[in-house]
């Protein structure tokens, strides 16, 4: 599944010269001849994310480049505002390849902020909002990060004295920086509220230092750190380079046919590696105008009608939207529905195409590989299938699980792909990645798949997977991670964590626990997460506690059995 192909390139040099920079760089390089190959094929361009924006929002300065519930910009405004932001950030004393933790959700501020962080120089790290201490704390020391940008008035938790606090001791942490905040809210002394930054400066002015520090970035530097699902422990880094992760962005646009003239509606979380390469990054590939909303249906389907949205990415938490009295209103306008995260029943599958859209699949990864199904495959392929890489210089195979033997076409086994914008190798996990990839550097996604050979595609089918992970609604649950958190509590002596079928979310953690005699309860369970500062998502929905944990005949956790006993019970009790 590898062959060449020419595109376009930018004329400059590949290298520049580098700034003095405190960011310590410990990624696993892509090999000079794959660099190589890439760039001559036309496939990595020679700018950085942030001059590859510039050069959008040139093509198209008067289009919307971003609509969301709080405005509108055009993308000459979106590049004027971000211009100013980003010096202002310099201004702070910050430096390029200062990693910044990014904890904000779905909204016109996001698109602002993520820009002008890229034209400050400044490396993104995309957490989540749903993050807390335990996440947090090791993210930020492992990245070395150098400031905090959380939203102001988030329902909960209140992000910005979270910030703080987590601020507080930190061998490297400097800044908060919050997103949002009206202009007379009162911040902590040391907070900055993100867009009073650079305010003094006029625009030729933030044009010219943004462009001085672009100068000085190199298209292959880390440009952005994603966080893997994980199997061991907290979130693996991903480091993502500018050349390839805008390439990445421009070979999805390219695979859904998008035009200056789409409005790609985005609602799962945007600063997730899906919402910035499908959404954020892929509508300036274009020109497109993004659209983006909160997961709530009730508010997000009204704007993307309103909005007149010709192609959205649904998630699984949003399978039922054709359900929805919104959705006739959306339906009207759409020309591609592209569906995610769970597999595709022939109801859901109907009741889209139903209303004239052209109806795919979208699998991907942090890691890199995207997989979506060709616009001219059939509705069996596009329905059973999700489809092929969207780039042609990606290389997949599927390989028997554990060896480098490849299975025919048609029987199942692990998904491993190397490829233009398939990292490497993690940041600073030399163990992780001895396992995580083959001795040719593809990697091993973890995920059961087959190749399935229909209308003359060599389609690829989700089979199931190997890592011992739960898909709540998108976000990634690793079974091991929360396992040991189980067993910090002074009454569990062991503790299984599996997958119980949802029929909104997909999934959601059943914790089976053998206690020393004492009862632990699910509300004893969150008490004790809660503590230890552990995100809410990850925490188990339901307590099985049981005398013993089932074992195979070899003395094995048998988690199929454990998660076949809460399938059935809750089959027996209605929940599905």
């Amino acid at each position: 599944m590898s062959t060449t192909h020419p595109g376009p390139t930018q004329p400059g040099p590949t290298h520049r010269t580098r700034p003095t920079r405190r960011f310590d760089d410990r990624r696993v390089p892509f090999p000079p001849a794959a660099v190589a190959a890439y760039r001559d094929a036309g496939l990595w361009g020679t700018r950085t994310l942030a001059d590859e924006f510039r050069a959008a929002a040139a093509r198209h300065p008067d289009r919307d480049a971003v609509v969301a519930a709080e405005g509108r910009l055009t993308y000459a405004e979106l590049d004027a505002a971000t211009d100013r932001i980003g010096a202002g950030l310099a201004g702070l004393g910050l430096v390029p390849g200062d990693p910044v933790l990014v904890q904000v959700t779905n909204r016109l501020e996001t698109v602002l902020a993520w820009y002008a962080l890229l034209k400050a120089g400044l490396v993104p790290v995309a957490t989540l909002a749903a993050h807390r201490g335990h996440e947090i704390a090791h993210i930020s020391r492992a990245v070395g990060a150098r400031a905090h940008l959380v939203e102001h008035g988030t329902r909960g938790t209140d992000l910005v004295a979270f910030a703080v606090e987590q601020a507080e001791g930190h061998p490297t942490l400097a800044h908060v920086l919050v997103l949002g905040a009206p202009a007379d809210a009162e911040l902590p002394a040391h907070a900055v509220r993100l867009e009073d930054l650079g305010v003094d400066l006029d625009a030729a002015t933030a044009r010219a230092r943004v462009a001085a520090i672009q100068e000085g970035i190199d298209p292959d530097d880390v440009a952005v750190f994603q966080l893997s699902g994980g199997t061991t422990g907290v979130p693996k880094l991903i480091p993502r380079q500018h050349a390839e992760y805008w390439y990445n962005a421009r070979a999805y646009a390219d695979a859904l046919g998008w035009t200056a003239d789409d409005r790609v509606g985005h609602l799962i979380p945007v600063v997730h590696n899906a919402g910035i390469s499908c959404g954020v990054h892929a509508a300036a590939t274009v020109g497109a105008c993004l659209v983006l909303t909160g997961h709530d249906l009730d508010t997000a389907l009204p704007l993307l009608a309103a909005e007149r949205t010709t192609s959205v990415l649904f998630g699984h938490v949003h399978y039922r939207a054709p359900e929805h009295p919104a959705y006739p209103a959306l339906a009207q306008h759409l020309r591609i529905v592209v569906l995610s995260g769970a597999k595709v029943s022939e109801e859901l599958f109907a009741a889209v195409a139903a209303d004239g859209a052209w109806v795919g699949q979208l699998f991907g990864m942090a890691e890199g590989l995207f997989l979506v199904t060709p616009r001219d495959g059939s509705a069996e392929l596009r329905r059973t299938t999700v489809g092929v890489p969207i780039s042609p210089a990606d290389e997949v195979v599927v390989l028997a699980p554990g060896t480098e033997d490849e299975v025919p076409d048609g029987e199942v086994g692990e998904l491993c792909a190397r490829g233009p914008y398939t990292l490497r190798g993690y940041y600073a996990a030399e163990d992780r990645n001895a396992e995580a990839f083959t001795s040719t550097g593809a990697y091993r996604t973890g995920d059961l798949a087959a190749i399935r050979v229909i209308d003359g595609h060599r389609a690829v089918s989700i089979e199931g997977r190997i890592k011992d992970l739960i898909n709540r609604g998108g976000e990634k649950i690793n079974a091991e991670e929360v396992e040991l958190l189980l067993l910090a509590h002074p009454h569990v002596v062991e503790a299984a964590l599996v997958a119980m079928p949802d029929p909104r979310l997909g999934e959601r953690g059943c914790a089976y626990l053998v206690t020393d005699g004492v009862p632990v309860t699910l509300e004893d369970v969150r008490a004790h997460l809660r503590g230890l500062e552990v995100a809410t998502f990850k925490w188990p929905e339901r307590v099985e506690s049981v005398a013993a944990l089932a074992r195979t005949r070899v003395g094995k956790l048998d988690k199929k059995a454990m998660a076949a006993e809460i399938a059935e019970k809750l089959r027996g009790e209605g929940a599905l």
